[in-house]
């Protein structure tokens, strides 16, 4: 048998466009006849710095249009349009360059493709790592890593490091970068399955795999979404990693249909049917609808004859992505989309029905009164005062109900938002603040009601059957808000916020806010109804 090399990946011209960063901290120079590109140590943590700063506060182009074409979907829903609207306007308040898109600024990642021809002389993720040092203690990002002090105990780094950074040596004298910033949510969403040939047996079996797989997925991640499908891959680790890049369009340009040879491909044929999986869930941009995703990917690889790995991701409304690269004529990165306007002429025509206004500032007992007047799926106006706790906050709570010892009052006499703020800017009350991931919080939902607390919660997805339970047996409501549309809510619905409890959590603390006409919508009532 003759050797025939083939790369897994065969990759396309890249038509991405770039803007040059600089032209200094790079020179050629001629070894052994060869030509050589030498980087300056200070131009890594540049690129690092300016892309981490720029994909937390704008879109690719594509990406906008994409929500703008929801907007003009006769079969979109009401619910589809609202989200899509709300999200145009976060991007262009995101877009100052105050206000991150979403309060998780995420973990940073970063893939170099390092020529074998370029030369920098130094460990070249120490100076990419003060890159993202940079971004995430100089803007108004968020510190959302935790270091372990223990195998039960951590604490938050305060830079947000670690970062994820792998260097992967090619052939040429250019320098390649791929990067993203990953948020929780949508990496709580990715799932491998170890699966077998009888998947692939007929047309109708995947299909029906990818249609539970897909639903599953639910809202919490913040549709609308890039969905990402790979089949196969040689390890778990490969498929999921392949995953991540299609996710984020990093293989846009993989050669597009199967030549019989030993590599992947993207499968366009696949993707108008896993679009059509998506639409018909149901779920659409948060609540209810079509528009679940925007786009998929689907890619094919090949595979060891006793495993096929299949696995499922998602890019997340907060599509923070970017290619970069280092060549002889300077830094570059991939063009962002910098101008709104096109985009907000859109959704001045777009006019949302009027809501139910709703006083926060009464009992609970009287909040819940009133909530019972509406079906799931109304969308209400909220104005008055929240109690802002998450995951750690919510686990301190706990202890003090498992210790016999009181919660606080204002656990009891206010709704709860689940959320953790991004850094305030100078002269504004809060940073970018969406919600979190609600389902995290289902473990603590049945103790906390029994003792009183947590009868109104605000956050974003779906829930568990046992918090649907606590809400009928306890008169309890679960709402949901805009997930991805942080900058939007800390600008335009933020009236105060103010530290309140367990401040050495950080992002984490718990925290008072009075909000004004914040949107959100029922998702589970108090008769045991539920949305999705």
């Amino acid at each position: 048998m003759r050797f025939e090399y083939v790369p897994l990946f065969p990759l396309g011209k890249d038509r991405t466009s770039y803007e040059q960063l600089t032209s200094q901290q790079v020179k050629t120079a001629k070894i052994l006849g060869k030509n050589w590109l030498q980087v300056e140590p200070a131009g890594l943590r540049l690129l690092a710095r300016e892309a981490l700063g720029r994909i937390n506060f704008y879109f690719r182009k594509k990406h906008l249009e994409n929500l703008a074409l929801i907007l003009d979907d006769p079969e979109a829903s009401a619910n589809d349009k609202f989200v899509a609207a709300k999200l145009i306007k976060n991007a262009a308040i995101a877009a100052d360059g105050l206000l991150p898109l979403c309060q998780d600024t995420g973990t940073a990642i970063i893939l170099g493709f390092k020529g074998e021809r370029v030369s920098t002389g130094v460990d070249d993720v120490r100076y990419l790592t003060h890159g993202v040092f940079d971004a995430y203690t100089r803007l108004n990002l968020r510190a959302s890593q935790n270091a372990p002090v223990s195998m039960l105990e951590e604490i938050n780094t305060g830079n947000n490091l670690p970062a994820q950074i792998e260097i992967m040596s090619c052939p040429g004298e250019e320098y390649n970068f791929w990067i993203m910033a990953k948020g929780g949510g949508s990496s709580n969403k990715t799932a491998l399955y170890q699966e077998n040939k009888s998947l692939l047996k007929d047309e109708k079996t995947l299909l029906n795999f990818l249609r539970e797989k897909v639903s599953s997925i639910g809202v919490a991640a913040c549709p609308p979404y890039r969905l990402a499908v790979v089949v196969g891959g040689l390890s778990p680790e490969m498929n999921l990693k392949t995953v991540k890049l299609a996710s984020a369009g990093f293989l846009d340009n993989l050669i597009d249909h199967p030549t019989g040879r030993p590599h992947g491909y993207r499968d366009l044929e696949w993707e108008k049917k896993v679009m059509t999986i998506a639409r018909e869930t149901g779920l659409g941009a948060q609540f209810g609808g079509k528009a679940l995703a925007v786009e998929a990917r689907v890619i094919r690889l090949p595979r060891h004859g006793g495993s096929l790995p299949v696995g499922i991701g998602v890019s997340c409304n907060a599509d923070r992505n970017i290619k970069a690269k280092i060549d002889k004529k300077g830094i570059w990165l991939e063009v962002l989309n910098y101008d709104l306007k096109p985009f907000l002429k859109k959704i001045e025509v777009f006019e949302s029905e009027q809501t139910p206004a709703i006083n926060l500032d009464r009992s609970i007992d009287e909040l819940v009164a009133e909530l019972s007047n509406y079906p799931v799926g109304k969308r209400l106006s909220l104005s008055g005062t929240l109690i802002v706790a998450r995951d750690q906050a919510h686990l301190r709570l706990k202890k003090m109900i498992d210790e016999g010892r009181p919660l606080p009052s204002y656990f009891k006499e206010h709704p709860i938002y689940y959320a953790g703020p991004a850094k305030t800017p100078p002269g504004l009350v809060t940073g970018s603040i969406g919600p979190t991931t609600a389902q995290r919080m289902d473990v603590y939902v049945e103790d906390f009601m029994k003792a009183g607390a947590s009868r109104i919660m605000l956050g974003k997805g779906n829930r568990s059957e046992r918090v649907v339970q606590a809400c009928q047996k306890y008169n309890g409501f679960y709402l949901g808000t805009i997930g991805g549309a942080a900058a939007l809510v800390a600008k335009e619905h933020i009236v105060s916020s103010e530290l309140l409890d367990f401040e050495d959590l950080g992002m984490e603390a718990i925290r008072k806010i009075v909000v004004k006409n914040l949107p959100a919508f029922i998702i589970i009532n108090n008769k045991g109804n539920r949305l999705y």
